[in-house]
C-alpha cells in the first residue's frame, strides 16, 4: 500500500510552506521519513535566508509593502483613500441584510449585543459614500485598506483576521461599468505582480451575482455592479462598480505559497516564514 506523510509531518511542511505533494506515497516509512527530513531542512534553510535578507534589505514584510504599492497605484488612478472604524454596529450589518437568518451572521465576532468587528468594509464605504456623493461631482472613486474579521480560519486560504482592499467608483455611465470593473481588476492584479487571472461569474450571499477575480484556482477578489437593491438602505441611487481583494491571498499567490496564514498579521510568521525554525 505504501506510506504517506504523517499528520505531524504534514503540519510541519505546511507551516514551512513546502511545495510538496501532501498526498505523496512512499514505498516504506524509512523513505518517507528521509524525504521529510530533507524537505524540513530545506524549508528551514530557505526560511533563515529569507529572514536574513529581510533584515538586511527590505526591513518591512511583504503585506505592508503590497498595501503601500496598491494604495499608490489607486491614488494615481484618481481614487481617494478613506479610513473607517473596525468596530461597527449591528444596525450597519442589518443594512447589508446580515441578520440572524443570514449565513454570514454566525461568522461575525460580536463584542456586545450591538457591536462587532467588521466582517467586511462595505457598510462603512456605503456610509461614507452617501455624503461624498452629495458633495463631490461624479465620478467618485474611493477605496479603503483595512482589517476584517470572520470566524472562517479553516483551510489554507482563510483567516480569522484578514486585510481587505475595497474600491468603488460611483456615478459612471451604466454602459461603461463592465469595462471599468475589468480595468480596476487588471490594475490591482498587475500591481501585485499577478498577470494570470480571469474574471468569472459567481453568486454571493450578500450581492447575489458577482464577478470574481480568480488566479490559479483561488478567488482573489469579488466584484459587483450597481444600482443594487442594497443601495436603497443608504439612500443611494447612483451607478457603481466595486471590487474587494484579500491582500494575504494576493501575497500568497505572488510568492507561490501554499498557506495564507504564513502571510497574515501574526506572531508565528514574519513575511511568510515560520519563526520556530
Amino acid at each position: 500500500m505504501g506510506e504517506t506523510w504523517t499528520a505531524i509531518q504534514k503540519k510541519r511542511l505546511h507551516e514551512l510552506n513546502a511545495s510538496v505533494d501532501m498526498e505523496q506515497v512512499f514505498a516504506n516509512s524509512a523513505l518517507r521519513d528521509l524525504a521529510y527530513r530533507e524537505e524540513e531542512a530545506r524549508g528551514v534553510m530557505d526560511g533563515r535566508r529569507h529572514l536574513e535578507s529581510l533584515r538586511q534589505s527590505e526591513r518591512r514584510p511583504g503585506l505592508i509593502r503590497l498595501t503601500e504599492k496598491l494604495a499608490a497605484a489607486l491614488v494615481a488612478e484618481g481614487f481617494t483613500q478613506v479610513a473607517t472604524p473596525t468596530i461597527i454596529s449591528k444596525r450597519m450589518l442589518a443594512k447589508m441584510t446580515i441578520d440572524e437568518t443570514h449565513p454570514l451572521f454566525s461568522q461575525v465576532f460580536w463584542l456586545s449585543g450591538n457591536k462587532c468587528l467588521r466582517p467586511m468594509l462595505a457598510p462603512n464605504l456605503y456610509y461614507v459614500s452617501k455624503d461624498l456623493l452629495r458633495m463631490w461631482p461624479s465620478p467618485v472613486r474611493i477605496f479603503e485598506i483595512g482589517s476584517c474579521f470572520r470566524k472562517e480560519s479553516q483551510g489554507s486560504t482563510h483567516l480569522n483576521e484578514f486585510t481587505m482592499l475595497n474600491l468603488v467608483e460611483w456615478g459612471l455611465p451604466e454602459e461603461g461599468r463592465s469595462a471599468h470593473l475589468q480595468h480596476f481588476a487588471e490594475l490591482v492584479m498587475q500591481t501585485a505582480g499577478l498577470a494570470d487571472f480571469s474574471l468569472e461569474t459567481e453568486t454571493s450571499v450578500v450581492y447575489g451575482d458577482t464577478i470574481d477575480v480568480t488566479c490559479r484556482g483561488i478567488e482573489a477578489a469579488s466584484g459587483a455592479m450597481g444600482p443594487h437593491p442594497l443601495d436603497g438602505q443608504w439612500g443611494i441611487t447612483s451607478t457603481w462598480v466595486g471590487l474587494g481583494f484579500g491582500l494575504e491571498r494576493l501575497l500568497m499567490l505572488q510568492r507561490g505559497g501554499q498557506n495564507v496564514k504564513c502571510y497574515s498579521k501574526s506572531v508565528s510568521y514574519l513575511d511568510g516564514i515560520r519563526l520556530n525554525i
